[in-house]
């Protein structure tokens, strides 16, 4: 009798030493290591199987994962549904207006609001060219709103009208 339930109580050891880590542990170690690997990915494990889940940056951390998964004891297969997401795609940058459109806008508009017509402004390396025909008073006007916007040189080739 007590030889028998001396190889009940060593069969019954044995039985449970085979059957290895449970699930809940096998899905702590797995969490644990992809905390360093794919901090943003999830496992969950059911019968030794572990599925991973989440969103990675590329195809060698989704392959870090799987691996970090495979390495953990009692897991007999990894189910890898990572999704790869490539990093979002920057925007070109914003369009600039160079000095000299600056400038000729700002020329142009205190012109219009002026009343003055006839008027052409070109703008080159800070160096504004009024062109046109225009009245004696526009002339000063036009030439005012010219100065205003300080360019390094205004050029007048303005032709006064008779």
């Amino acid at each position: 009798m007590k030889n028998r339930l001396f190889l009940f109580a060593c069969l019954l050891t044995l039985g449970l030493a085979a059957c290895g880590p449970n699930d809940t542990k096998i899905k702590q170690e797995v969490t644990d290591k992809l905390a360093s690997t794919a901090p943003t990915t999830t496992a969950d494990v059911q019968k030794g199987v572990v599925t991973l889940s989440g969103e990675v940056a590329d195809d060698a951390t989704k392959t870090a994962a799987e691996e970090a998964a495979k390495s953990v004891k009692g897991v007999k297969s990894v189910s890898n549904n990572i999704m790869v997401t490539p990093a979002p795609v920057m925007p070109p940058p914003p369009v600039e207006i160079s000095a000299d459109d600056k400038i000729r806008m700002s020329i142009d508009s205190s012109i219009a609001a002026s009343g003055v017509s006839g008027v052409t402004v070109s703008v080159m390396n800070g160096e504004v060219t009024l062109t046109g025909e225009v009245s004696k008073d526009d002339l000063k006007k036009a030439r005012q709103a010219a100065d205003q916007s300080k360019p390094k040189k205004v050029i007048n080739k303005l032709t006064v009208k008779k």
